[in-house]
């Protein structure tokens, strides 16, 4: 007689023991990264935009719809004639859309191209991480684990890497292509200022690991006995993303710092800062602050000053490769929020910023995280024209300016050389892209998806593959009901790119407000 045993269930395994069940699963990742460009049988990605960062925002219906179908830019990895991908959403996606994307794909039959294609749906809209609302459904999760036609040669691909996104690959049996949790705190405020200090990166004066409203005043009144004349302070929360977690505060007309009067007065200004998100709860923040963690640093200034990133990744084999560089285009009450970006950035500090982010990029391979991260910076420039650069933030994850490069790079197969600060294709062409998240206007909720690919088919607002130029939309689910859409323009200069960008943005906003007149009354 014999016995079989039951296989362990998730929910059965503690907390350390899914740690070292996902390390040696880990460990498959650099023999399916050897494998990946060999184009054998079996090969799959399985990708799960799931925006499970910490937010301050809820975003629901549509727009969490939009985010998650930010990274449809992958589908163009199915030129690979024998890839197959499952992508995963909250909710279908329109075949539209779908199409839209596979028509793009150079040198490959679109219908080829949707045969290698599983769009994986969950049917729940709710503002939930993508990735819980997945480990809900076990039979959900079994359904995708049979899509991948061969676990040896798979991995998971995510929008950033939490628990939760660990357990997702323990369930499918696939290592993920991305830091491990356990790393996750090196990617918050507090942990990349240290990093920053350790390793010799210039970054703005300031304080971490802060819990609590006595704690931020504690700081600020050391920041004015360290900084005189400092202006503007900022506190972030240890894991906002996109700026949503930061609010300003005005330093200017208080008493001298170790004046009896100067922590009442530094309360008071802190109760009235300046939240990145005008809707923020004071209360609501200071929880989170509480909760979390966050920091306090001397706001920079000077006669000009530009935000740039760098984008890195550690590959499985332990290289560390600097991908990219990008001026990021920022908003909001105090300019802090991520709207978009142009890359690749100045050409004046391109090569400054490289440096420190390869600095960084070292010590978290020796770390051991993996895959893509960007450092954000903010460059000020004197009055003699030199531009000195600051290290302010390091993201453990794909964020706002990995789809546009990643969308030109797989359109043209170009690659960024980091003595030249230019991207290159391979016929020697140089090419530049403007691209943001937010082109919204409320007259573009007059047009539907649908709409938007006939104004693009009738204006020739396309990507054209013979000249390797035009544009390409991405969050196409938000435009009817947001008014709100993304793109990416490309051209052969800045200029050329910024020309593009200009164009496309002036045809929709004639079209929409066109489309709001065109409602006759029938007899």
């Amino acid at each position: 007689m014999t016995s079989t045993t039951r296989p362990q269930t998730l929910s059965e395994l503690g907390a350390d023991e899914r740690v070292q069940r996902f390390a040696r699963l880990q460990t498959r990742m650099p023999e399916i990264w050897r494998a990946m460009r060999l184009n054998e049988e079996g090969e799959s990605v399985v990708v799960v935009p799931s925006v499970t960062i910490d937010r301050v925002d809820e975003r629901s219906g549509s727009l969490a719809q939009a985010y998650e179908e930010r990274l449809l830019f992958l589908l163009l990895l199915l030129r690979q004639p024998r890839l197959r991908m499952v992508y995963v959403t909250s909710m279908p996606i329109a075949p539209s859309i779908v199409e839209y994307y596979l028509a793009l794909l150079p040198g490959v039959i679109p219908s080829h191209a949707r045969s290698r294609l599983s769009l994986v749906a969950v049917q729940d809209g709710s503002p939930r991480p993508l990735t819980a609302k997945l480990l809900e459904r076990p039979r959900l999760v079994k359904d995708i684990r049979s899509l991948i036609p061969d676990r040896r040669r798979s991995h998971l691909v995510p929008y950033n890497t939490t628990p939760l996104e660990r357990d997702l690959a323990l369930a499918l049996g696939i290592p993920m292509y991305g830091a491990d949790p356990e790393l996750f705190h090196l990617g918050t405020k507090s942990g990349c200022r240290r990093i920053f200090a350790e390793e010799g990166v210039r970054h703005p004066l300031g304080f971490e690991d802060l819990h609590g409203l006595d704690e931020v005043v504690d700081a600020l009144a050391r920041l004015r006995a360290a900084s005189v004349g400092v202006g503007e302070a900022l506190v972030k929360l240890n894991e906002g993303v996109s700026g949503g977690g930061n609010a300003l505060v005005d330093l200017r007309g208080l008493p001298p710092p170790g004046s009896a009067g100067e922590l009442s007065e530094l309360r008071e200004r802190v109760r009235a800062m300046q939240f990145e998100l005008p809707d923020m709860p004071f209360d609501g923040y200071v929880a989170k602050l509480a909760e979390r963690g966050g920091i306090v640093e001397e706001r920079i200034t000077g006669v000009e000053l530009r935000s740039p990133s760098v984008q890195l990744r550690v590959t499985p084999l332990g290289d560390v490769e600097l991908l990219s560089t990008h001026d990021q285009l920022l908003g909001g009450p105090s300019g802090q929020s991520y709207l978009g970006c142009r890359f690749p950035a100045d050409f004046a500090y391109a090569r400054a910023i490289s440096a420190d982010a390869n600095t960084v990029g070292q010590r978290l391979a020796r770390e051991g995280v993996l895959g893509r991260f960007a450092i954000d910076f903010v460059v000020v420039r004197d009055t003699t024209g030199t531009w000195t650069p600051y290290a302010i933030e390091l993201n453990l994850r794909k964020g706002g300016t990995t789809h546009p490069f990643l969308t030109l790079q797989f359109l043209t197969d170009g690659r960024y050389d980091a003595t030249t600060a230019l991207f290159i294709t391979p016929d020697g062409r140089e090419k530049h892209l403007v691209a943001t998240d937010h082109l919204e206007d409320p007259v573009l909720r007059s047009l539907r998806y649908d709409d938007l690919f006939d104004i693009v088919a009738r204006h020739g607002v396309h990507f054209d593959q013979a000249r390797q130029a035009g544009v390409v939309f991405h969050m196409i689910s938000c435009l009817s009901e947001h008014g709100r859409l993304g793109l990416t323009a490309v051209g052969d200069t800045p200029a050329q790119a910024e020309a593009i960008y200009r164009r496309a943005e002036r045809i929709l906003l004639e079209e929409a407000r066109s489309a709001l007149t065109d409602l006759s009354l029938l007899d």
